[in-house]
């Protein structure tokens, strides 16, 4: 952003003048009922003399960025007002998609992941005020204070340069100063983009990947909190080994069960309804006959707690269908549910076609039934394979998981390094209440378990707030760089007088004002019903 005693006189205000002194004092400041402000001299200077050291090839530089900008000023201008119009269609557009991307980078709420997000936005913003400021000085333009503020509750900050001597530059030149923020936040991403593909690269010395996700943090609060500790390693789900954060979303999402509401079909005499848990166990009769007979003792409706319910399944082409019994007495909603030990059950061969892998070819015996877990809607069930390759047994036999994360199901747990759980629960809120890492320690120096979490997010957050920076600035609303670029365009269009230049920027602008009000706040409002806020 762009300010100074110019802009504000042209917005109305009387010009402000710097008192003999500034030179001397190094910060000022500013206060008010709905504002604040820190106004910095002490970086005039070397702003000033590194402009115009390297003047000709800054000038080339800020050059590609004014017609970069530019670009994007019409694209993303576009782009909200084809998805405004599409809004009356209640057609979705791909832009607020993006935008909620870029806002939301997908941090749990964590004092690291909060710190994360403040220092990146806050060297977002540097970096496109020092875009500004460094191309004012190599076009020989006053820098008169570089101003940190708080607006309500919004923070920012912005470059005051001297009016007078800026509309003295040539049209192409002010385009160079107005554009350099949005460039500089667009060279950022482009940085950001490229450190993140070297950090495999420069992490291998002292780290390790690809052989499962470390969790380097887990609150109480998490429903894994259970069966997961800090630097216990997740080397599969369902038996599929995962290696990124992005596949333990990915495979947690789609296993989430929804309410199912499937054909049905008869076979005899029973009736059977589509479940969306196809993960099915092959069970023996001995274990059916002997819960039938628990449900005789104890006559009552829900299993004990150390047990989970099961019913029966048949597989029907790519569904799996379980048998609907009708309701009525108590004891006919029990019928065809068996209460099972998880743990030994999970144990058993598998059926039906919920397994992402299987080593089993998803049929039964004669003398089994292929049962699956009773969910309810919004649940499912998931087998989690994971490590403690720094606990003391495990380090003892050298903390090797090489051998461990292609072990079978029945392997996990008789080894101090290796283990498995069965978790039954809304697995979306799972998984983001784990942090995980891709990296994990070559050695068992455990400060540095971090380390990798902090780089990784770091440079995820700073793209993701660099981008959104430049995004916004390019759109020609009140007080933004979108604004004084579009003003500096139109003088350029020479069969349009300065009047009608000026009720074009003033329609323009308060239209795009608008949308980005309207597009930001469904953005909001979808972004708290996703995180529960509302």
């Amino acid at each position: 952003m762009i300010g100074g005693s110019g802009r504000g006189r042209r917005r109305g205000r009387a010009p402000a003048s710097l008192s003999t002194t500034t030179s001397a004092r190094r910060t000022d400041h500013s206060v008010s009922f709905w504002y604040c402000d820190c106004k910095i001299y002490g970086f005039n200077d070397t702003l000033s003399s590194l402009g115009s050291k390297y003047a000709r090839f800054l000038r080339g530089w800020f050059s590609i960025g004014a017609y970069f900008s530019l670009i994007a000023l019409v694209g993303i201008s576009l782009m909200l007002l084809w998805e405004s119009i599409g809004v009356f269609y209640f057609r979705s557009g791909c832009l607020s998609a993006w935008l909620k991307n870029l806002l939301t980078s997908g941090h749990s709420i964590s004092i690291m992941d909060t710190t994360i997000i403040i220092m990146s936005t806050i060297l977002s913003i540097a970096f496109h005020e020092f875009g500004h400021a460094i191309a004012a000085a190599s076009e020989g333009v006053e820098i008169e204070y570089v101003a940190i503020f708080v607006a309500v509750l919004f923070p920012g900050a912005f470059v005051a340069l001297n009016y007078d001597l800026l509309q003295n530059r040539p049209l192409f030149s002010m385009l160079r100063i107005y554009c350099a923020g949005i460039w500089h936040n667009v060279v950022l991403c482009a940085v950001c983009v490229l450190m993140a593909s070297l950090l495999p690269v420069v992490l291998y010395p002292l780290y390790v990947s690809g052989d499962g996700l470390m969790v380097t943090g887990i609150p109480r609060t998490s429903p894994l909190s259970e069966y997961l500790s800090v630097h216990d390693v997740i080397l599969s789900v369902d038996g599929l080994k995962i290696t990124r954060t992005d596949e333990w979303i990915k495979i947690l999402n789609q296993d989430t069960t929804a309410k199912s509401s499937g054909p049905e079909f008869l076979e005899g005499s029973q009736r059977y309804v589509a479940t969306n848990s196809g993960k099915g166990y092959c069970v023996p009769d001995s274990w059916v006959d002997a819960s039938k007979n628990l449900w005789q003792i104890r006559d009552k409706l829900p299993c004990p707690a150390e047990l989970i319910a099961f019913e029966k399944a048949i597989s029907n082409d790519s569904a799996i269908f379980t048998e609907k019994i009708g309701r009525g007495s108590d004891q006919k909603e029990v019928e065809g549910k068996y209460c099972l030990i998880a743990k030994d059950v999970v144990k058993l061969r598998k059926c039906g076609n919920g397994w992402q892998t299987t080593e089993d070819d998803g049929t039964c015996f004669e003398d089994e039934y292929c049962l699956v877990p009773a969910l309810t809607p919004g649940f499912s069930w998931i087998e989690v394979s994971y490590a403690k390759p720094y606990s003391l047994g495990c380090l003892q036999r050298g903390g090797n998981l090489s051998s461990s994360s292609h072990a079978t199901n029945s392997d996990h747990g008789h080894s101090p390094c290796e283990g498995s759980f069965v978790y039954l629960g809304d697995l979306l809120s799972a998984a983001h209440s784990v942090r995980l890492s891709p990296y994990r320690p070559r050695w068992p120096l455990l400060l540095l378990a971090d380390v990798p979490y902090i780089l990784g997010n770091g440079l995820s957050s700073l793209l993701h707030a660099s981008a959104a920076l430049a995004v916004v600035n390019s759109i020609p609303v009140y007080y933004l760089d979108g604004e004084a670029i579009l003003e500096a365009s139109l003088s350029y269009v020479s069969w349009f007088s300065r009047r009608q230049r000026h009720e074009i920027l003033k329609v323009c602008r308060f239209v795009w004002t608008v949308l980005s009000i309207i597009t930001f706040s469904r953005i909001f409002y979808s972004t708290t019903l996703f995180y529960g806020f509302v």
